[in-house]
């Protein structure tokens, strides 16, 4: 509970400070409780900007560097195959092989006829994985070559039948 103040608040204007004099003696130390601070900043210039806003833009183009025979072996990059055993590499390269005759079946039967603008864009999305899984049969990466005919092949069963 609160205690109550000992004088009324009516009569509380009335009420007067009473200040302490200070004698010389006492007037000798300092009790100034925030002394002047001086700060010392560095000139400036006057500019709050940086001079240049944007980055410096690049000379130019690194001058080629001197090439030995072995250029094939720089320009392309290292390929990861994994291992499949001889029973998985040959059912591999079998079912790349009859999706790509799937999916090439599927787009002959397109040709000749109008397509719509997203059987167009189908046509050309088969293509490119046709072709992507040819690159990587060349290489003898089956795991992929499959993946991407299956890929065609999928595409041009929704292409036949959307004819």
């Amino acid at each position: 509970m609160r205690r109550r103040p000992d004088i009324p608040w009516a009569s509380a204007v009335q009420v007067k400070p009473v200040t302490l004099q200070q004698t010389a003696e006492t007037n000798d130390v300092c009790e100034d409780p925030l002394p002047e601070l001086r700060f010392e900043l560095p000139a400036s210039s006057g500019r709050l900007i940086p001079g240049r806003i944007t980055p410096p833009r690049p000379r130019g183009s690194m001058p080629p560097t001197a090439t030995t025979g072995n250029d094939a072996e720089k320009t392309e990059a290292p390929t990861i195959v994994p291992q499949l055993t001889p029973q998985e590499f040959v059912a591999a390269q079998q079912q790349a092989n009859e999706s790509l005759a799937t999916a090439e079946k599927n787009l002959g039967a397109a040709r000749g006829k109008t397509l719509s603008a997203v059987q167009r864009d189908l046509v050309s999305k088969i293509q490119g994985f046709i072709k992507d899984a040819r690159e990587a049969a060349q290489i003898t990466d089956w795991s992929r070559a499959r993946s991407l005919a299956k890929k065609a092949q999928v595409l041009s069963e929704e292409l036949a039948s959307s004819l």
